[in-house]
Order: structure tokens, then C-alpha cells, then sequence
């Protein structure tokens, strides 16, 4: 046998024990993502979520530090002592009126599954693996949160899933996400009667309006890849007073930080010209981190695309995706990530709608859950054991 054949032998086995490993603890990860998706948590209130996939992990014998970085529904599991440090995130937070509309119970399921699955392997492969459990990406950005207060230190490379609708390629090269920047803007007026004396009230309702308005008539003038959103989360009280006090929240997106940038200052423009217009005061606040544009790692794109394509996958590579958002971003900019779209079999709805809700609880979706897991998994034992990568990486080790 040569080299090469004993070569691709051992990770032939190394693949089968990956699949195997899977395949052991498919109905434990099949009930806590569907446990998980019948019990939908808002951020940084998944406590049934964190408590439960980190109660699995200690059953596996990972380390589990519970509270990670502050954060009482985060968690951070350890196994293994190598030298390459592996972190794959876990998300488990749903949305307000929807649930698991962006399906973090696939993800969280993905994840947990392909630690199971590596977990027996972590030595020989000369790894230390991380599960990281990490709340509040739909708002909050809880991995900003933990990348600035160290939960990330030593990492060398983070690896994520995302599942979405049918038709996205799974080939993740190419593939990014937008900046996202959040905020609140206050406007102050002067309340008065609205009939006796609207004259003698200053109209923060009027404002709020205008910037909308304004807000409107700019998409016209903007990139089509990039997005501008609002509500009123604050209008008024009552029909009989001139309101005095207002509250839009918006948000800022493009693909890079630069036109990201750009784009807020024409936007708090429209905020400051309605100000002017209607002598109101006006305050801006932050209302969550800066969620940064996603990177991915080529190395591991080409990892998981090949296990994908062994799956029966199609991996024609992808146009790129246009939208979305999250703060995979953030670990991305410092360390080598992977955050692959896992387009669900015959989901014909869009991420954060009702349908696509229940899409996420099908066998469908949780069939292609566990392939990414194996897709995962293989990953990580390829960037492991492909030497050039594996020292790469190890000096990619993130240090704040």
C-alpha cells in the first residue's frame, strides 16, 4: 500500500467513526432540538436551551463552565487537550411572535451532534474541542459579547451552520453576511392639548414621521445590497396630546464596514433633519453590539463542501448571499470560520416567517441537521490532520 492509499484509508476510518459517533447519539440530539424548538426562548433568556445542552455535553464528559463570560444562559464545554483549539458554536435563542424562525434549533442541534461525535476523537486528533453556547444572536450579539470578554481566547478556528430555505447553495465559498448596526433615536418635543392650544407644543409624533419619510425616500438612492429598517417603538399616549416623547429604532446594514458606515451617517441625516424641521431634541443610544461581516475560511469551506458532496449534496459554489446578519461576524474578523447556509428540502418559505417555523421542526430539516453534523465534524478532523492547515491555524490562535 502506498503513502497515499494508507493516507486516504485512515480517513476513510476516520469518517466512518465520525458517522458512527453521529449516529450514536442521534435520538438524544434529536429530542433536544426538537425540545428546544417546542420551548422557543427569547435572548438571553434560553435557560431551558443552555441548561439542557450542557447537562448533555457533561453526560459526555466534556467540562462544562455554565455562565460563561457573565452571561447566565451562556456556556462554554471542553474536551481534550491538544494543541488546535476548536470552537463550534451553539445557538439556541428564538424570536419574538415567531419562535424558531431562523431555526437555531438545527444549529444547536448540528453542533451539539458533531462535538458528541468528535469527542472520543479530540486526543488522537490533537485537538482541545470546544462547545460554545452562545445566547442572544437574533438581538444582543452575545458573541461580541463573549468575544470581547474571552470565551474565545485560544481559539483557532469557529465552525457554525445556518439553515435556510430550500435552494441556497451548500457551497459556502464566496458567501458573506452584512454589518449590522442597531439603534434607538429619542426624539423630545413639548406636550400640549392637541385642540386647545396644538399651537403651544412642540411634536415629537411629527418627527418620528418625517424620519421615517426621509428614511423612505433614501432607499432610492442607496446600493440594493444595502438595508435601512425601523419602527416606532414609542409614539404617544394619547389623541388629545401633542406627543412629547417618540422612540424609532432602525438599523444599518451593508457588506462592508466602510459602506456600512457610510450608510449610518445618511441615515441619522434623515433623524437630524426632522429635528431641525420640528424643533425637537434628539438623542441616538446603541442598542446592541456592531455585528461585523462574515468571513469564511477557505480551507474550511472546501472541507465541508467535499463532505457535503459525499453526502449527495449539490455544491455548485453560490452567487454570494445578499442579507442577513449575525455575530458569527465578529469571531469571524479574528479567527478562521465557517458559517455554511443549510438550505432545508423543500422549505419554500423565507427564514423569520411563521412557515418557516415549522418547517425547522420536520423530518426534512432534522435529516439534513444530522448531515451537517457529519459535515462539521469532518471539518474539523480535516483542518486537523492536513498538516500546512493544522499550522495555520494553530498561529491563528485568537489572543485579545
Amino acid at each position: 500500500m502506498t503513502s497515499a492509499d494508507s493516507t486516504r484509508s485512515n480517513e476513510t476510518t476516520l469518517h466512518q467513526r465520525i458517522s458512527e459517533g453521529i449516529a450514536r447519539h442521534r435520538e438524544r440530539v434529536l429530542a433536544l432540538a426538537q425540545d428546544i424548538h417546542a420551548n422557543p426562548e427569547l435572548s438571553f433568556a434560553e435557560h431551558r436551551a443552555s441548561a439542557s445542552i450542557a447537562d448533555l455535553l457533561v453526560g459526555a464528559g466534556f467540562d462544562v463552565e455554565r455562565g460563561t463570560s457573565g452571561l447566565p444562559t451562556a456556556f462554554s464545554a471542553r474536551i481534550g487537550t491538544g494543541e488546535l483549539t476548536v470552537a463550534l458554536c451553539v445557538e439556541y435563542d428564538a424570536l419574538p411572535g415567531v419562535g424558531h424562525a431562523c431555526g437555531h434549533n438545527l444549529i444547536a442541534g448540528a453542533s451539539v451532534a458533531a462535538a458528541l461525535a468528535l469527542a472520543p476523537l479530540a486526543d488522537e486528533l490533537g485537538i482541545t474541542l470546544k462547545a460554545i453556547g452562545t445566547p442572544a444572536e437574533e438581538h444582543g450579539g452575545g458573541k461580541a459579547l463573549m468575544l470581547q470578554r474571552g470565551a474565545f481566547d485560544g481559539v483557532s478556528l469557529a465552525l457554525m451552520v445556518h439553515p435556510v430555505q430550500d435552494g441556497t447553495s451548500y457551497n459556502p465559498a464566496g458567501t458573506s453576511a452584512q454589518a449590522v448596526g442597531r439603534y434607538r433615536a429619542i426624539f423630545t418635543g413639548k406636550a400640549s392639548h392637541a385642540a386647545a392650544a396644538p399651537h403651544l407644543g412642540i411634536n415629537a409624533g411629527d418627527a418620528a414621521t418625517l424620519a421615517q419619510v426621509a428614511m423612505g425616500l433614501l432607499r432610492q438612492q442607496i446600493p440594493t445590497d444595502h438595508r435601512i429598517a425601523s419602527f416606532i417603538a414609542e409614539g404617544g399616549v394619547a389623541t388629545n396630546i401633542i406627543p412629547e416623547r417618540t422612540v424609532v429604532e432602525f438599523e444599518c446594514r451593508a457588506f462592508t464596514l466602510p459602506e456600512y458606515e457610510a450608510l449610518l451617517v445618511r441615515v441619522r441625516n434623515c433623524f437630524e433633519g426632522a429635528a431641525l424641521a420640528t424643533g425637537t431634541g434628539l438623542e441616538f443610544e446603541e442598542t446592541e453590539p456592531l455585528y461585523e461581516p462574515l468571513l469564511q475560511d477557505d480551507a474550511l469551506a472546501a472541507h465541508w463542501t467535499a463532505a457535503m458532496e459525499s453526502l449527495g449534496k449539490d455544491v455548485t459554489p453560490a452567487a454570494g448571499l445578499a442579507g442577513g446578519s449575525t455575530d458569527m461576524g465578529n469571531i469571524s474578523q479574528v479567527i478562521p470560520s465557517l458559517h455554511p447556509w443549510l438550505s432545508i428540502p423543500g422549505a419554500d418559505s423565507s427564514i423569520h416567517s411563521h412557515a418557516f417555523t415549522a418547517l425547522a421542526d420536520t423530518e426534512q430539516a432534522y435529516s439534513v441537521m444530522f448531515e451537517a453534523a457529519v459535515a462539521l465534524a469532518r471539518t474539523v478532523a480535516g483542518a486537523a490532520t492536513t498538516p500546512d492547515e493544522r499550522e495555520r491555524f494553530c498561529a491563528a490562535a485568537y489572543r485579545r
